[in-house]
């Protein structure tokens, strides 16, 4: 057998790193890596990103690490189990996670019919725009809690509504307060303001060329509102639906006050597991099923939407 020759040996350097006088590419990608770490923007977020990692990504890691600690443990020194997840649906907590998502679905679909109307007259129609809006955006500076307890007193029995309809016209009120639909109204009238602020930024991206066209083109006001602006508005929306069902799936205060807790909600199951139950491994994974549920539907939706051109207005 022939030794191999100077040609051979050459062209199994080269394939070996590329071309001959390049480095290997584990080495390319070293230094590429070693001078983006040494720039000033990745070194001034470090604090940042050291606060995220201690503030959010280190609380999560230990919710999902308890998940699969035996029940009522207070370490994570045990042998992993899922009889936690199995007692979830042995104890009919789905129960929980239906009546959440259904009151959150509900709730942003009510709030989608609810704000169009007013994101379409901020963006196109009130001229003095800025008022409504600081009327909508000052009852967040007021606790929740004390807002809610504001329906309360007035849809209580021998409250406010009841109180002013018998003096003024002897009707007596029927009890208003916890039940469902009741619930929705809390749910509705606090975030509110979480779906009609993006809505009516996807409104207000609407070209006016746009519908001026559809128009001139014979399209009626139904098919402009169908095939031009509710498509061009749907970034809007969307974000807008999305923030309101997050939001709505993990609250507890508006089933807690004005249901009476008439619907449990699964953020009462999981603060009644850390809480009262002191079992904080079937509280982590409760909230490990909210948290897979809330990540898949954030990451579906946002693979949809392009938040360069939302944001920027391209």
């Amino acid at each position: 057998m022939n030794a191999p020759g100077p040609s051979s040996l050459t062209q199994a350097r080269i394939d070996d790193t590329g071309d001959a006088g390049t480095p290997p590419a584990r080495e390319r990608g070293l230094k590429a890596l070693s001078t983006w770490a040494r720039q000033p923007g990745f070194l001034l977020s470090l604090p940042a990103l050291a606060v995220f990692i201690a503030g959010f990504i280190g609380p999560l890691a230990l919710v999902v690490l308890y998940s699969v600690m035996p029940a009522r443990s207070f370490g994570v020194d045990n042998l992993p189990t899922l009889e936690n997840f199995v007692t979830i649906f042995q104890d009919s907590y789905y129960l929980s996670f239906a009546w959440s998502i259904g009151l959150a679905l509900a709730t942003t679909v009510i709030l989608m019919l609810i704000c169009w109307p007013v994101a379409y007259g901020l963006s196109r129609v009130f001229r003095r725009s800025m008022i409504l809006t600081l009327l909508l955006v000052l009852p967040l500076f007021v606790s929740e809690n004390v807002r809610l307890f504001g329906w309360v007193l007035t849809l209580l029995n021998h409250g406010i509504l009841d109180g002013s309809l018998r003096t003024l016209f002897g009707w007596e009120v029927p009890e208003l307060l916890y039940n469902v639909p009741v619930t929705i109204l809390g749910m509705v009238y606090v975030y509110l303001p979480f779906m009609l602020f993006p809505m009516a930024l996807g409104v207000s991206m609407i070209p006016e060329s746009c519908r001026e066209a559809a128009f001139d083109m014979g399209a009626t006001r139904s098919q402009v509102f169908r095939e031009v602006e509710i498509p061009l508005a749907m970034p809007g929306i969307l974000i807008g639906a999305l923030l309101t069902f997050v939001l709505v799936l993990g609250s507890i205060s508006e089933a807690k006050i004005l249901g009476g807790q008439s619907v449990i909600m699964i953020a009462h199951d999981i603060e009644t597991a850390f809480t009262y139950a002191q079992n904080w491994p079937l509280g982590s994974a409760l909230s490990t099923l909210l948290i897979l549920l809330t990540g898949v539907l954030v990451i579906g939706l946002l693979s949809k939407l392009n938040l360069d051109k939302l944001l920027s207005r391209k």
